[in-house]
């Protein structure tokens, strides 16, 4: 059975993994964070997106083995000492989720977001979350907290 080595949310991994094992099989049923979701299987709700090498990825389209000698963040990793990533907290302050199911995927891919795109705009933000759904709340607190967001990232 193949290794792979790789670091996430900070701290060093080994694990033995078959070659067919998804990144978020690892994530979920190997080191137990299960903030990743997966919602499709078929990477089209975007539930899974993590970080590899600081830039958003479908977990559940990319093989563990792929993600050998990387640096992987997930949901779990993005607070501060108990205090949330400004990202979290525009997603609350602006009831950017109902059920939350797709909330931790659509939280990464938005601080992705920020990260490439330094000044977003409405338009903007709707065009790049083409990749995640949300079957609850209609995007339009999703859009203005991840502007909210953008705009406490960038403070």
């Amino acid at each position: 059975m193949p290794t792979v080595s790789l670091t996430i949310n900070g701290k060093k991994v080994v694990a033995d993994v078959e070659g067919r094992t998804l990144l978020v099989q690892l994530l979920r049923e190997g080191q137990r964070l299960t903030g990743t979701h997966v919602g499709c299987d078929t990477s089209q709700c975007g539930a899974c997106v993590v970080h590899v090498n600081g830039k958003a990825v479908k977990s559940c389209t990319m093989l563990a083995l792929q993600a050998d000698d990387s640096e992987v963040e997930t949901i779990e990793s993005i607070a501060n000492e108990g205090e949330l990533h400004p990202m979290q907290a525009a997603f609350k302050e602006h009831h950017g989720l109902q059920c939350g199911f797709c909330t931790p995927g659509m939280v990464m891919a938005a601080i992705d977001m920020v990260n490439r795109i330094p000044n977003l705009d409405e338009e903007t933000v709707r065009h790049e979350l083409e990749g995640n759904f949300c079957r609850c709340t209609g995007y339009h607190n999703i859009v203005q907290a991840i502007l909210a967001g953008s705009k406490a990232m960038q403070s």
